[in-house]
């Protein structure tokens, strides 16, 4: 058993009796019965396959009020914690004094010893890791198959609050918190209860519940969204095609959601698992199992990001610099190729993009061609073919020389 240090063993006494049971709560610890002045909690490992019988469950005695041997009986709780968590008791002690926050576990399999990874694999994780929030943010606000490139923000904010805990035991294990509001909301003791991640009919419950803050409907984004992109790519690989899939954008499965799970994969299209963990203040009744991603599912999520964005990946308000390559007054409506930038605000990348011209910039998309000089076009972007299209334009600037 892993024997606390004298500094934890002060930090220990510091800790409040609600600190000890929330954190406990959020473990999957449960009171099982009222002793004098204490409360027994449990907890039971899950069975491994083939086992003869269940594992025992490990028990701690839980004081209710602060007495005399209150700091050793703290001390006694973080140290049967270390040994089930295989955490040190400092770490422990840190994550109970944490406000009320939700977790999600990233579980990488990368090669080589447990506890290491590639400085290549965590650089993709790590990214991928940011892009899942910022879909499921996204998607928090707007469900659409195809989220735009300019965040609300919100979104940024949200995704600025994420915070990265120490690694856990487990391959290699990344471990995010996303803060909830300190104070819960008051009246009836089931007002913070939530029920279900999903319903019947839609797979999630669209809107915020009552009091739930933006960070908590993020949270049930997130594994809602990966849920459903998992049965995606189950049911692609399934029917070797790419099904229709926006009827699950509305619980949070995006084009965007996709690629980021590509991404974590990395370009070794690596196995990996997400796990999310509730703040006890606001527990969530049902279960969230972790979600596991093959290489097969990358390959099949793959598939599925391009077919929403080829077929629902209109743009609205996207800003492109480029020259003028080529017009086409012969057309109806009248066309100019663009090379050039398309901002955005999490890359830009360089192609041709067909604009189609109002009547006022046709001269002007003429006058550029001729002279060589850099325009700026502002409208709807929307997949063509091969291509991308830019319609509706509200807006087209030449730059001087």
């Amino acid at each position: 058993m892993t024997v606390i240090t004298d500094a934890e063993f002060e930090e220990a006494a510091g800790l409040a009796p609600a600190v000890v049971r929330r954190y406990l709560s959020g473990k999957g610890w449960s009171a099982e019965r009222d002793l004098s002045g204490a409360e027994l909690w449990e907890w039971r490992p899950l069975q491994e396959p083939g086992a003869p019988y269940d594992p025992a469950p490990y028990e701690l005695l839980v004081p209710m009020q602060r007495r005399r041997d209150y700091a050793g009986r703290v001390a006694d709780i973080l140290e049967t914690l270390a040994v089930v968590e295989s955490r040190r008791p400092g770490d422990i002690i840190r994550e109970m004094q944490l406000p009320p926050v939700d977790w999600q576990f990233l579980r990488l399999v990368p090669p080589g010893p447990s506890g290491t990874a590639p400085l290549l694999d965590l650089v993709s994780a790590l990214t991928g890791l940011k892009d899942l929030h910022t879909a499921a943010a996204s998607s928090a606000l707007t469900p659409q198959a195809v989220q735009p490139g300019q965040k609300p923000q919100v979104v940024k904010d949200h995704v600025a609050a994420v915070r990265l805990d120490q690694t856990r035991v487990g391959s290699y294990v990344i471990a995010a918190h996303t803060p909830l509001p300190d104070n819960p909301p008051s009246g009836r003791g089931d007002e913070t209860r939530q029920g279900s991640l999903f319903n019947d009919t839609d797979l999630i419950r669209h809107g915020p519940q009552p009091s739930e803050p933006f960070a908590r409907t993020v949270s049930r984004m997130l594994y809602a969204g990966v849920t459903c992109a998992r049965t995606a790519a189950e049911e692609t690989l399934a029917d070797d095609s790419v099904p229709h899939f926006e009827h699950l954008t509305r619980a949070g499965l995006s084009a965007n959601l996709c690629e980021a799970l590509v991404k974590i994969a990395g370009e070794e299209r690596r196995d990996f698992s997400l796990a999310f963990a509730w703040s006890s203040e606001r527990p969530m009744e049902q279960p969230s199992p972790p979600v596991a991603i093959s290489r097969r599912h990358v390959q099949a999520l793959d598939a599925v990001a391009k077919d929403l964005r080829q077929r629902l990946g209109r743009e609205a308000g996207a800003v492109l610099h480029g020259v003028v390559t080529k017009l086409n007054r012969d057309v109806a409506p009248p066309e100019a190729t663009v090379y050039g930038d398309i901002i955005r605000e999490d890359f830009q990348r360089q192609r041709s993009v067909r604009v189609e011209l109002r009547p006022e910039d046709i001269d002007k998309a003429a006058d550029a061609w001729r002279r060589g000089l850099e325009v700026v076009v502002k409208g709807d972007l929307e997949p063509r073919g091969t291509g991308v299209r830019m319609r509706q334009v509200t807006a087209f600037a030449v730059r001087p020389e």
